[in-house]
């Protein structure tokens, strides 16, 4: 999901090589009979697309003789992909910055309805059904997510006990933290949204998950609530408190990014981070063996405002979707790399290496945390506790991945209300507007009912 990821500037070069490998498909790969297939990613560090392309391509290669699997890493992939499609080129196998974005390709007809491939290989009986049901347009499957992510909060454990703290378990006991470390010349939590304004939907969604509870938001999305529900809005009047009391990144919300943030972490400039589960791939740089200092991360869900909700409570949602070009020709080709990434092989592989990416939406997230050493280890038991939770019931929806995508982008500008240049009532009754309009066509994805 690009809120989640580093966004860098795209090179020409990257660009040109990424629209020019559009002529590949359907094309021999090696003279020996196999088929192209081309799958265009987002531009992963070196570390990271060594191991993509030795778990995945690699892996996928070998498993069998009747394709061959090549991945194309930039940083405008999803601008080149947009370009591709329009013209009915690109990629065979389609990715997307989550559901929300792969919804516009499809109301479009530049995806391939993947619901025979689904039938064929179980991916509804192998996937939690709200990360399955993301990728549902007119009830027909166009994208399964690649991985699910939960929002809470990364904590220093050498931080907290400077200060003398224990890790909190309720909201006051968190923001009594943040109030101390502020005391003490530290950040009370860093995070922020330098370079890309969408990470506000992190924030938005968590409170509307901890504060108006999951259903509220459901509701909403039935269209059997308005966004302007007394429940909505004193998510958004809480979410504003967060901020102005200096909890998100303090005066340097603006100035940070989430590679920053887990860096100011790692020097102890704060006990907390507040984010995406995803941001397990960004510690990895700064909580290592080499620093040794892996065993200080530590990551918690973040604990309800509401006390009358259910409690661990998630904020569910994903880091990126996968889907088939309509133009592909080999359109079975690439169903059968999503159905390898869909699995928990693939997950186990993946994860030992490249924490944070790859939490693969299975129903039984088998993995065992014992079996994995430093963040690895810490990100398989969040993901194991998140997973519980959604099976349980006790959810709410990330924006990005769950919302038609002209609303979650409407729920970006939530920005103007912590700096008050807009009122609650403004900002909520735009968003409504909006929504209406996405739902007048068709563009809500049916999501299943959370608990509370």
């Amino acid at each position: 999901m690009i809120t989640w990821k580093t966004v860098a500037s795209a090179t020409a070069a990257a660009a040109m090589l990424a629209l020019a490998a559009c002529a590949g498909n359907g094309t021999a790969a090696d003279g020996g009979g196999r088929q192209d297939l081309e799958f265009w990613f987002w531009g992963a560090g070196p570390a990271q697309q060594e191991v993509m392309n030795e778990v995945l391509v690699k892996g996928y290669n070998e498993s069998q003789d009747k394709y061959t699997l090549s991945v194309n890493f930039n940083n405008a992939v999803d601008k080149n992909i947009q370009v591709a499609l329009s013209s009915n080129k690109g990629p065979d196998i389609v990715y997307g910055s989550g559901p929300s974005f792969s919804a516009q390709y499809a109301a479009s007809n530049k995806l391939a309805d993947m619901t025979p491939y689904a039938e064929q290989y179980g991916w509804e009986d192998r996937l939690l059904a709200p990360m399955y049901e993301s990728g549902t347009v007119d009830g027909k499957l166009y994208s399964l997510p690649n991985s699910l992510i939960n929002i809470g909060v990364f904590y220093n454990k050498t931080v907290l006990a400077d200060l003398g703290a224990e890790v909190p378990t309720t909201f006051d006991e968190l923001t009594a933290v943040m109030d101390q470390a502020a005391a003490a010349g530290l950040y009370p939590s860093v995070t922020g949204n330098k370079g890309w304004k969408p990470v506000n939907q992190n924030y938005i969604s968590m409170f509307l998950t901890h504060e108006a509870g999951g259903h509220a938001v459901y509701e909403a999305l039935q269209g059997t609530a308005k966004w302007t529900d007394p429940r909505i809005v004193d998510a958004v009047n809480a979410s504003a408190d967060f901020y102005k009391a200096g909890y998100l990144g303090g005066d340097d919300y603006a100035n940070l990014n989430f590679v920053e943030s887990m860096q100011l972490l790692a020097q102890g400039k704060s006990p907390f981070f507040i984010g995406p589960t995803l941001a397990f791939q960004f510690a990895s740089d700064f909580f290592n063996e080499e620093a040794g200092n892996v065993e200080d991360l530590g990551f918690m869900p973040f604990p309800n405002v509401n006390g009358d909700l259910a409690s661990p409570s998630f904020t569910l949602g994903s880091t990126a979707s996968l889907s088939i070009n309509a133009a592909s020709e080999n359109k079975d080709g690439a169903a059968e790399v999503i159905d390898y990434m869909m699995s928990e092989d693939f997950a186990k592989e993946m994860n030992k290496s490249w924490p944070g990416y790859w939490a693969v939406p299975l129903k039984d997230f088998n993995l065992d945390e014992n079996e994995y050493e430093g963040l690895s280890k810490e990100f398989v038991k969040a993901i194991k506790e998140t997973s519980t939770g959604v099976a349980d019931g006790n959810f709410g929806f990330f924006a990005g991945t769950f919302l038609p995508p002209a609303t979650a982008s409407a729920l970006t500008d939530i920005d103007g209300v912590w700096l008050g240049t807009v009122t609650t009532e403004e900002f909520l009754t735009k968003v409504q507007a909006t929504f209406d309009g996405e739902l007048a066509k068709g563009l809500v994805p049916p999501v299943p009912e959370p608990t509370k």
